[in-house]
């Protein structure tokens, strides 16, 4: 199939999804370039299509997964009108969001789950859901008013972890009780936390609680959290930032785990 028009109908929705609200109204996000997209084939994301560069081709990196989605070769200037990047590479998919279940933060329960409570910035969150994929870890689990996992910053700071393991977003003053309910321990990080975060012990069933950049884990979700640990700094450095303290405690818990 081939799309030459901006203003074909398929387009313009293509368009709208660099919008939160036609992503939500819609139940779909748009991944840019060969390597997200290529992560989303090689996994299993549920993909509506792929648009690519009719002059170009399919780019030779993307693999037979491919075969059931549907290609569509599309002009480069519709490239630029659905894509964010200043710099549009040769090819886009469309993929549909598949509904999260706090069950598949079970699957795995020894290993850590990384709860994001207020995170506004797309490179933070992207780059913890890419963290928690390089260490192991059983899931994240982003709370109301984080930023939004699908999108086009977020995506890109995740460099494809996204479609490597669950990511869930939902309301942590329901779902951090039921988590409680089914052994979880729930843990963050404190400037008066009293334990060191490597001397605290993050094996079995722990979810690890990070707040957000300016004001740290809210009152209510502070209210549910059972420990909170400190992460020693003998530098100058007053702090750090929100994904460089979620790294610390995620493979402090893979240190841990590869220990026993």
């Amino acid at each position: 199939m081939e799309i030459s028009s901006l203003q074909n109908s398929r387009v313009k929705g293509w368009a709208q999804l660099q919008d939160k609200k036609h992503r939500d109204q819609q139940h779909k996000y748009v991944v840019e370039g060969i390597h997200l997209v290529q992560e989303a084939l090689s996994f299993g994301a549920d993909i509506e299509c792929v648009a690519y560069d009719k002059d170009r081709g399919i780019p030779a990196e993307l693999p037979d997964q491919g075969r059931h989605v549907e290609w569509i070769a599309v002009t480069e200037g519709i490239i630029a009108k659905v894509c964010q990047a200043s710099t549009p590479q040769p090819v886009f998919a469309v993929v549909r969001k598949e509904a999260g279940s706090l069950d598949r933060l079970f699957e795995n329960p020894s290993k850590p789950v990384i709860v994001l409570d207020g995170l506004q910035d797309p490179g933070n969150v992207g780059t913890i859901i890419r963290s928690a994929d390089a260490s192991g870890a059983g899931g994240v689990l982003l709370g109301t008013g984080c930023a939004d996992v699908y999108n086009p910053k977020t995506l890109r700071s995740t460099m494809g972890s996204l479609f490597h393991l669950p990511v869930i977003e939902g309301n942590l003053e329901e779902l951090l009780p039921q988590a409680r309910s089914r052994g979880a321990r729930l843990v963050t990080t404190s400037l008066e936390g009293k334990a060191s975060a490597f001397e605290y012990d993050f094996t079995g069933s722990c979810w690890m609680v990070i707040g957000s950049e300016g004001s740290g884990v809210s009152p209510a979700v502070s209210a549910l959290v059972d420990d909170a640990v400190i992460i020693p700094m003998p530098g100058k450095a007053e702090s750090l930032n929100a994904a460089m303290a979620a790294t610390v405690l995620l493979f402090e818990a893979l240190r841990q785990r590869l220990q026993r």
